[in-house]
């Protein structure tokens, strides 16, 4: 994905390609993708950055007196979407959002993660990666184009077809994203019905983030295409696993894995992965409100579903909060299982690289790994073995999320502000809604 785009590249391409519109993308505080769209004609204006948006009308950025802000595309996200050739192509620039003033906008979550980027190369480390695993499901659509509960397919892992009639719609996915740019390692359908998983080759964080946020766009546009809705919610249904988005992550310095050292002679780990470790587990409770930040995403934070509940690690089992896959050498890294597709991937990387970074700061030790399923321990044996459950609830994320000094810093103060109010609000909504569940149990009853 590393291709380097200059100003002139873009303009010869638009040309070339005949593009007719560009999308000017950025992600507000709840991760949702916001585009100001553009004639071919301002082009040049937007490439010299003097395209501007009013800030007030988008959902956490600022009040009105102080609106005016500055796109700021980066040249290197240049993509023409292969889906829109009609009368036309469009392409899309992923921008950074700049003040008035011309300084970085606080409230805006890419700026943010470059931020707490730039944190880790003053500690030495030159690279922070990342390889997500995003899964979703797809429903078929109604007559009126809306989304039903009704699946496309019964397969379960790793199926195909005649039973994953998703097939062809994630082949078009795949083809869609090659096309884009994208490496794609696996595609296949996960353990529920009508459930997929699409993994791409690991990245720089900052451009992996991106591509987590282009990659939602093509599955949702090339789902419609085939009459099917696509939903990274984390647990659309019950009684069947949900949707996570298994971040795999790594350090470097000068191109060599900060976190592989042979001479570890039990898991051949360095000193700085278990210290990543150990400040991840330290503050998992912290951050599990970014990570996973919707009413809907502790549903799937359930024993019996593979979605870990438990604040431990292991390199054997799957049922802990991290899990250490076995590849060595340039491939060691830690996979953080938690994390669910619903959250905005710029805060989640900039929470979870705050507390992997806290770790080596602070020379913390891990907890002894443990490798027993921990679905089975009961209450007593977790307390025993210092297994803390993650919060059961949003309303007690966001409780540890204040009181977290480190993550609150990772996401600076007007993105913590602004996600709290709004998650608060979400949390009361859904507190004080009577649900079809309650009506079930107790009309009759009482």
């Amino acid at each position: 994905m590393a291709k380097k785009f200059t100003k002139e590249d873009i303009i010869r391409l638009s040309k070339e390609e005949n593009v007719k519109f560009i999308r000017l993308q950025f992600t507000d505080i709840l991760g949702t993708i916001k585009n100001v769209e553009i004639p071919i004609s301002q082009l040049e204006k937007a490439l010299d950055n003097k395209m501007m948006f009013d800030g007030s009308s988008i959902e956490g950025f600022v009040r009105i007196e102080e609106s005016d802000m500055y796109l700021i595309p980066d040249l290197d996200t240049w993509v023409i979407f292969p889906w829109t050739a009609e009368k036309g192509k469009v392409a899309r620039l992923i921008c950074d959002i700049n003040n008035a003033d011309g300084t970085p906008f606080a409230g805006d979550p890419r700026g943010n993660l470059k931020r707490v980027l730039k944190e880790m190369e003053e500690l030495g480390f030159t690279n922070f990666n990342l390889g997500p695993e995003p899964e979703f499901f797809l429903f078929k659509l109604d007559v009126n184009g809306e989304p039903t509960l009704e699946l496309n397919d019964n397969g379960g892992y790793f199926d195909l077809a005649p039973t994953d009639l998703g097939e062809n719609c994630r082949r078009d996915i795949v083809l869609e994203l090659e096309e884009m740019g994208f490496e794609i390692e696996a595609s296949h359908h996960e353990v529920a019905p009508g459930q997929h998983e699409i993994d791409f080759k690991y990245a720089d964080a900052l451009t992996a983030c991106d591509q987590i946020q282009t990659f939602k766009l093509v599955v949702k546009t090339i789902a419609r295409k085939h009459g099917l809705h696509a939903t990274f919610m984390p647990k659309p249904l019950f009684g069947v696993n949900g949707s996570g988005m298994h971040c795999n992550m790594s350090l470097f310095r000068n191109g060599e894995n900060s976190f592989y050292d042979p001479s570890d002679k039990k898991l051949e780990l360095s000193e700085t992965a278990y210290q990543f470790i150990a400040g991840t587990l330290k503050h998992a409770s912290g951050f599990t409100a970014v990570t996973n930040p919707t009413v809907n995403s502790y549903k799937r934070l359930v024993p019996g579903y593979e979605a870990p509940c438990y604040v431990a690690w292991s390199a054997k089992n799957r049922s802990p909060l991290i899990r250490i896959p076995a590849s060595r050498g340039m491939s060691t890294r830690v996979e953080v299982r938690s994390v669910d597709p619903a959250a905005n991937p710029y805060l989640a990387m900039a929470v979870l690289l705050a507390a992997g970074l806290d770790g080596i700061k602070n020379k913390l030790t891990p907890p002894a790994s443990v490798d027993r399923n921990i679905y089975v321990m009961n209450k007593e044996e977790r307390v025993e073995e210092g297994i803390d459950d993650l919060p059961p609830t949003l309303a007690a994320a966001l409780d540890q999320l204040k009181k977290s000094e480190v993550i609150s810093a990772a996401l600076g103060d007007h993105i913590l502000e602004h996600f709290i109010e709004a998650k608060e609000i979400e949390w009361d909504m859904f507190r004080t809604q009577v649900h079809p569940w309650e009506r079930e149990q107790y009309m009759s009853m009482y």
